[in-house]
C-alpha cells in the first residue's frame, strides 16, 4: 500500500517533529501573548481547556504553510482549499476529556481537513488527542465504542492531519503537563461563501485569506 492509499484508508497521518525545532519557543509564546478567558470569545469555550487567538501571528501563519502538510491535505480534500481557522487550545490539568466525536464535512465527504500541531511532548498522560482510524467512512458508529482507538504519544513539532469525519477526542490531562496545541482548518473551495459568512462567530482575525492547489503543491510525502 503507497503512502496515498494508506492516507486515504486511515483517514489521517501523523507527521514526526514537522515543525522546525528552532520555532517551537517562538509559537509558545504566541500561544502564552494570545489566551482569552472563555467569555471573551464569541462562543464561549469549555471551562477545563485554554484557548488561544494567535491566527495573526506570522510564526502560526508558516506552520499552516508547511508544505509537507498542504501536500497531505491536498490529497484529501482533492481540489483548491483555504485556510480558514487557527486556534490555539490546551487542557487543563484533570480536565480536556472528550467523548469521540466528528467535526463533520459540509457538502461533500472529504471537503474539510483539520491538523492539529503540537507546541509540546504529548501522551496518554497529558490528554493527547486519540482516534479511530477509518471511522472517516462509516457512517454508523457508535461513538461510546473505544475498542478501535488510538492514543497518539509523541513529541512538540509534531502535526496530526486528519478527515473530519474520522473519530477523534481529547483526553483527560492526568498529570497537569503542558500540552499546547494549535487546530488548523482547511476548507475546500466551494465552502468559501458559507466561511465568510461566520467570521465573526468563529472570531477569525485573519486579514488575508490563504490559498492552495493540491497541483501546485510539489512536496510529495
Amino acid at each position: 500500500m503507497d503512502d496515498c492509499e494508506q492516507l486515504h484508508r486511515n483517514g489521517y497521518a501523523l507527521l514526526r517533529r514537522a515543525i522546525p525545532a528552532d520555532w517551537l519557543d517562538d509559537l509558545r509564546t504566541a500561544f502564552e501573548v494570545g489566551v482569552k478567558p472563555s467569555d471573551q470569545w464569541p462562543v464561549p469555550r469549555g471551562m477545563d481547556w485554554r484557548h488561544s487567538q494567535l491566527d495573526s501571528d506570522s510564526t502560526v501563519r508558516a506552520v499552516c504553510r508547511l508544505p509537507q502538510m498542504l501536500a497531505m491535505v491536498g490529497e484529501l480534500i482533492g481540489e483548491r482549499f483555504f485556510l480558514s481557522q487557527v486556534e490555539g487550545r490546551e487542557p487543563l490539568a484533570g480536565g480536556g476529556y472528550q467523548q469521540l466525536h466528528r467535526d463533520l464535512s459540509a457538502q461533500r465527504p472529504g471537503d474539510i481537513v483539520n491538523a492539529l500541531a503540537f507546541f509540546d511532548d504529548y501522551g496518554p498522560e497529558n490528554g493527547a488527542t486519540r482516534i479511530v482510524p477509518g471511522s472517516h467512512r462509516e457512517p454508523a458508529f457508535d461513538f461510546s465504542d473505544e475498542s478501535r482507538v488510538v492514543q497518539l504519544s509523541g513529541s512538540a513539532g509534531d502535526i496530526l492531519v486528519f478527515d473530519v469525519d474520522l473519530l477523534h477526542a481529547g483526553s483527560l490531562n492526568l498529570v497537569g503537563s503542558r500540552r499546547r496545541s494549535v487546530l488548523i482548518s482547511y476548507f475546500s473551495e466551494p465552502l468559501y461563501a458559507s466561511h465568510l459568512e461566520t467570521l465573526s462567530l468563529r472570531n477569525i482575525q485573519m486579514e488575508k485569506t490563504d490559498w492552495f492547489d493540491p497541483c501546485t503543491i510539489y512536496q510529495r510525502f
